[in-house]
């Protein structure tokens, strides 16, 4: 028997052999990617304190198109946040502050937002940070979100755009999903 041969098979190539799995583990990747979770960075300060601008986070790929309250989710806003995908602001990333059917306002006697009456509890905002400079008062339709910020002082989200088509509430079906775990950097992460 030759060193070529196991089991009277002839052994593939090693650079045949390599290609081989490179390919798999492009696949394997690209799987994960899609069905698993994908990675996003954050561009900006508009989710300080929770998020920093850098920071590299997983999405959940499996919450696609889902959207709880309380939730930070990637989404799609081109059309919405950003006017087409080319302009390089493709994918934001938000709290869910209300769905479809929920009343948000801003802001109650105490100067906090309001869900559907209750005022919204908001541990993830700096200390004296006020919830909305903007006020509103609206009925989110169904199928669609409302999303803020947790930097209020520096965030677009769907206070800026309650004049805009789809009045700066996002489809849920454009969520790409939830934002759960912090990858980057190391000494901070962990989950959300």
């Amino acid at each position: 028997m030759t060193r070529d041969r196991v089991h009277g098979r002839r052994r593939p190539h090693p650079v045949v052999a390599a290609a081989v799995c490179l390919v798999l583990v492009l696949l394997a990747a690209g799987v994960v990617r899609y069905f698993v979770v994908q990675p996003f960075r954050v561009p900006s300060a508009s989710m300080e304190p929770t998020l920093l601008p850098g920071d590299v986070l997983l999405a959940d790929r499996s919450e696609r198109g889902r959207a709880d309250v309380g939730d930070i989710v990637v989404f799609d806003g081109t059309g919405y946040f950003a006017p087409s995908a080319e302009d390089g602001d493709r994918y934001w990333v938000k709290r869910v502050i209300a769905t479809g059917g929920d009343r948000v306002a801003c802001c109650d006697e105490g100067g906090q937002l309001t869900v559907n009456g209750r005022a919204l509890a908001e541990p993830y905002l700096r200390a004296g940070m006020v919830p909305s400079e903007i006020e509103f008062d609206l009925e989110v339709p169904e199928g669609r979100m409302f999303v803020l910020g947790d930097n209020r002082s520096d965030s677009t989200d769907s206070r800026h755009l309650l004049g805009a088509p789809g009045g700066g509430m996002i489809p849920v079906d454009r969520v790409v999903g939830e934002a759960d775990r912090l990858v980057w950097p190391l000494p901070r992460a962990g989950a959300l």
